[in-house]
């Protein structure tokens, strides 16, 4: 089966590099750019080879996973059975990509997005077929769970559909109804707000917040440290759908959030958020 990814950024390669270490899958991997497309198979060549300087891959496995990965631009997807969308977290754009899609792919090609918090059903909206949720979590390569979203024209047989290919790939598919977040960036995200809040009240330092709630919570990974490496830009944008859709002010993005946004101070993506990691 040949899988189409758009958007060769940390989601997008990281979801190849899912289907592409599975045999029985090809990935073309895509983007605006040939060089970011190429720079997102590098970056998966570099994960793998990590995996095998540790032991926990074969040479030979890491050598087959990235001969199953080709790169190209966005028009590379037009013979792919199935096209996962991992473009920026933006309506219009994603919307202006499904439509290009349609004039280039098969009939028979599956539209998914990645989306993490945008309407599936609007997503659909006025194509020749329709959308269906596979939202990966990041590190896509390890994390089990996939949020297969049906939208209100999605097919019952596609979601089945997808969910089996899930398994396949080794994930654990959840399935869910389409509405603002899903499950889990509906409970994750706001609770990240919050640790903005606790912090921004000047309540307990950052790295006291998070080990509060790794101690008291037993979570592996404290709320801010969390959100920096989601992207506190990602952060922000979920945020502001939930909001929007729920038009509850318990989903107001917290100023701290935004203004840590407009500084760029995007979490590990960019070296520095509510913790820094420049070495």
């Amino acid at each position: 089966m040949k899988i189409g990814v758009i958007g060769a950024g940390t989601m997008g390669s990281g979801i190849a590099q899912a289907f592409a270490v599975c045999e029985g899958y090809t990935v073309v991997l895509c983007d605006v750019k040939d060089e970011y497309s190429r720079n997102g198979k590098d970056r998966i060549g570099n994960d793998l080879a990590r995996q095998v300087s540790k032991g926990r891959l074969a040479k030979e496995a890491m050598d087959a996973a990235m001969a199953r990965i080709t790169t190209g631009t966005n028009d590379a997807v037009a013979d792919c059975d199935l096209v996962v969308e991992a473009a920026l977290e933006d309506m219009e754009l994603k919307k202006r990509l499904f439509r290009d899609l349609q004039q280039v792919c098969r009939a028979d090609t599956i539209f998914s997005t990645n989306t993490s918090s945008l309407s599936i059903t609007e997503l659909s909206a006025g194509l020749d077929r329709p959308v269906v949720g596979m939202h990966f979590f990041n590190p896509a390569p390890v994390m089990k769970l996939v949020e297969v979203v049906a939208g209100l024209t999605t097919p019952p047989e596609l979601v089945e559909k997808i969910k089996a290919m899930a398994v396949e790939i080794g994930k654990v598919p959840v399935e869910v109804q389409d509405s603002a977040g899903f499950v889990v960036n509906r409970i994750l995200i706001p609770m990240v707000n919050e640790a903005v809040g606790i912090l921004a009240e000047g309540i307990a330092s950052a790295a006291d917040i998070d080990q509060a709630m790794k101690l008291g919570a037993n979570h592996p990974m404290g709320p801010l440290a969390l959100g920096d490496l989601v992207g506190l830009d990602v952060c922000l944008a979920i945020m502001e759908v939930l909001e929007a859709e729920f038009g509850d002010p318990k989903y107001r993005p917290h100023p701290l959030l935004r203004k840590m946004v407009r500084a760029g101070h995007l979490g590990r993506k960019t070296g520095n958020g509510f913790f820094n990691y420049v070495r």
